[in-house]
């Protein structure tokens, strides 16, 4: 059971809207400009909570300084319940626009399996290749299900 404290100092138990609005509220200050990612579950916990509502699959970056801290958490794809499209070009062109060192790529998996695909680890192959160009470095792909994959656990990174 969660309480919340109501301007009168009195204290009532949260609702589901209360929590949601919390959560949103922590998320927005995870990922505020500046904000460092200073260990993969905390990247991992905040991927999870932007991509578990949607029903559709949603590719995102984070893009991040050389200190690891937070540039911008951007929505670059949206596809179907079960693919999207991404295009390593767009990738590329918006790390150049945040003047980003770093990113984490990160999708949803709506059936809920978090498992990566041919297609998932042929992807993150092709972004690795084409942000090396310009030296920008991939530090993960999560997949976000019922529970979070991540390549760089895996080695696959």
């Amino acid at each position: 059971m969660l309480y919340i404290k109501k301007a009168n100092g009195e204290y009532t138990v949260a609702d589901e809207d209360d929590v949601i609005y919390e959560a949103i509220t922590i998320y927005n200050r995870y990922f505020a400009r500046g904000e460092k990612l200073d260990s993969p579950d905390k990247a991992r916990d905040l991927i999870k909570l932007k991509l578990a509502s949607y029903e559709h699959e949603v590719f995102l970056c984070l893009f991040l300084d050389n200190q690891h801290k937070v540039i911008a958490c951007e929505e670059l794809f949206r596809g179907t319940i079960d693919s999207a499209s991404v295009y390593p070009r767009e990738v590329v062109k918006a790390a150049l626009q945040h003047n980003a060192a770093a990113l984490i790529v990160a999708h949803n998996h709506p059936s809920g399996v978090a498992e990566p695909s041919v297609a998932d680890k042929a992807i993150t192959e092709k972004l690795k290749q084409a942000l090396g160009l310009i030296d920008v470095r991939v530090l993960d792909h999560f997949i976000a299900g019922e529970t979070v994959y991540s390549f760089a656990e895996q080695g696959l990174i």
